[in-house]
């Protein structure tokens, strides 16, 4: 650069563009294996940095997020970060079909921006069934100063990780899902890694001071279960939801389904003594419950071991979790991440220009076990299918467009395994409809993106059903939920060009095939929409050794 002229000017400019940029968190994760009891009995579990659940991220919206991840295990691993949009940028988003996993013995650094984003997220890894083991974390990803928030801040904030856990460990999953086989019923719930029962001895998780006000963000990061959570003596204010605020109500308990977050406030205005939070299962033959205890300060009274009841189940239960799904509503005058409210985006105004239905099945192809959307089973290819339409090689790995726009009337016959990926159309608004004909719930999730839930209904989907939706304040979210028999509808415009994973939460499902990326590229190739390929980009496959195509520009 030629500064002797304008080295003044230069030096202002580029001092004033330094200050201009987003603020930076840097991270270095070591991944490893180590022994931990989550239902009481010793196992092998992932920790990153000797702890399960991993480190918190807590950061602001537009952030800058650096984390050096160091594979100190025995297989290949990735990590996603499951509600982060990843504007421009499926390059890290951390899914099999966007990127090389991180192998044995050597580190990736993932960078990435929370742009125009707040909420509660979480991380976890997308490997093999490494899930199963751990390997997960809460992303927390504030406002920023002079944005209003709609409710005061709390006293503190306390990350909780809670799913379904088994004993069997994740490689003995692996095999069984590899040899067709089911991974069964879990044999417990946990809370942050731990599954205490009434009346064991237990330090308390968490510290209430009377009169104050506590942020608790729950993820359901499980492998199957949705669960409902609940505080002995407490009611709690649901404020958000994957990252919208939302209408405030309060609850007695709250169901939350596998893959999903929520932030609710609890005010301590009890007689000092302890308290249990109470997780149980859902929809499940075999109930499962775990506590933690909440301690007021300066109290030594014990948590009364009559606990808060749980909803109902079986079919009355179906029916209580879509009510509260219908109960949770956008705060149309909130602002978000940006200061404009959220109601100034009317997305029921806009066209529709493409309904895409899927429709989930369990199948089984040559005796083994496999799962599917609108008749094909998904597998991923040796090369990530985004390096490999990146690098112009994509007709040597992988068709577009292998399942239609509408399921085939014979889907649980006629299914087939290959790589699953929609050509989209950047820009276009669309409306995807997820049908359940099955006897269990589902709950599907998009990267890259929120979308509008705008129904959930018994039955089977049909245009005239439209008259349904809420096409005012439903909540901008990125994980729906499907009970049996049922169908939902999601509405999004698809702004964001890259490779885009859209999964069942439930894992046996995603690893066997119940998934689909969703290609959407810019016909422009430029800078202004999708990032070029980043130069740290680890590279396999087919794609290993040919040359870099030119970057966008």
């Amino acid at each position: 650069m030629e500064t002797r002229t304008f080295g003044f000017f230069t030096l202002l400019l580029i001092t004033t563009l330094v200050k201009a940029e987003d603020p930076y968190h840097f991270f270095e994760w070591k991944v490893t294996y180590g022994t931990m009891s989550p239902l009481g009995i010793p196992q092998q579990v992932i920790l990153i940095n000797d702890k399960f659940p991993g480190p918190v991220i807590n950061c602001t919206s537009n952030n800058n997020i650096v984390v050096n991840v160091f594979n100190q295990l025995d297989e290949p691993f990735l990590l996603t970060w499951n509600g982060v949009q990843q504007r421009k940028n499926s390059w890290v988003d951390g899914t099999p079909g966007t990127m090389c996993p991180i192998q044995p013995g050597t580190n990736f650094t993932y960078k990435f921006q929370v742009k125009d984003q707040i909420g509660s997220y979480y991380y976890f890894p997308t490997t093999a069934l490494h899930r199963a083991a751990g390997g997960i974390g809460i992303i927390q990803i504030h406002s920023r100063p002079l944005i209003p928030v709609p409710f005061d801040n709390p006293a503190d904030e306390f990350a909780v990780v809670v799913g379904d856990w088994f004993n069997k460990g994740h490689k003995s999953m692996k095999s069984l899902l590899d040899g067709g086989k089911s991974i069964g019923r879990p044999d417990g719930l946990h809370i942050n890694g731990k599954s205490a029962q009434v009346g064991s001895a237990a330090e308390p998780s968490w510290t209430f001071e009377a009169g104050k006000t506590y942020r608790f963000r729950f993820c359901n990061a499980g492998m199957r279960t949705s669960v409902n959570f609940r505080f002995q003596g407490h009611d709690m204010k649901l404020v958000e939801l994957e990252g919208s605020h939302v209408m405030q109500n309060d609850y007695m308990s709250m169901d939350l389904h596998t893959g999903q977050c929520m932030s609710v406030l609890v005010t301590a205005d009890q007689p000092p003594k302890d308290y249990y939070l109470v997780v149980s299962s859902r929809f499940t033959k075999q109930p499962y419950t775990a506590v933690a205890t909440i301690r007021y300060k300066g109290s030594n009274s014990p948590a009364s071991p009559e606990l808060p009841p749980s909803p109902p189940g079986n079919t009355a239960g179906i029916a209580w979790s879509i009510n509260q799904f219908r109960s949770y509503r956008w705060n149309l005058t909130a602002s978000a991440a940006r200061p404009n409210p959220q109601g100034s985006y009317h997305y029921g105004q806009i066209n529709i220009t493409r309904t895409i239905k899927l429709v989930n099945s369990r199948n089984y192809i040559d005796g083994k076990l496999r799962f599917a959307f609108n008749g094909v089973s998904h597998i991923d290819p040796k090369t990530p299918l985004k390096l490999s339409e990146y690098f112009g090689v994509a007709d040597k790995e992988f068709k577009y467009d292998t399942i239609p726009d509408e399921p085939p009337p014979d889907i649980e016959k006629n299914v087939k395994i290959a790589p699953n990926v929609l050509n989209a159309t950047y820009r276009n608004f669309v409306e995807i409809i997820f049908e359940n004909r099955e006897n269990t719930i589902q709950t599907y999730h998009l990267d890259g993106y929120s979308f509008f839930a705008v129904a959930v209904e018994p039955g089977r989907w049909s245009p005239e059903k439209r008259k349904n939706y809420n096409l005012e304040d439903a909540l901008s979210r990125h994980n729906v939920a499907v009970f049996p028999g049922c169908w939902a509808a999601v509405m999004l415009t698809l702004d964001n060009a890259g490779m885009w994973s859209l999964r069942s939460e439930m894992w046996e499902r995603f690893y066997l095939g119940q998934q689909l990326y969703v290609s959407v590229l810019s016909p422009e190739r430029s800078l202004r929409d999708e990032y070029s390929l980043p130069e740290t980009t680890q590279l396999c496959g087919i794609v290993t050794n040919l040359p870099k195509p030119q970057g966008y520009v």
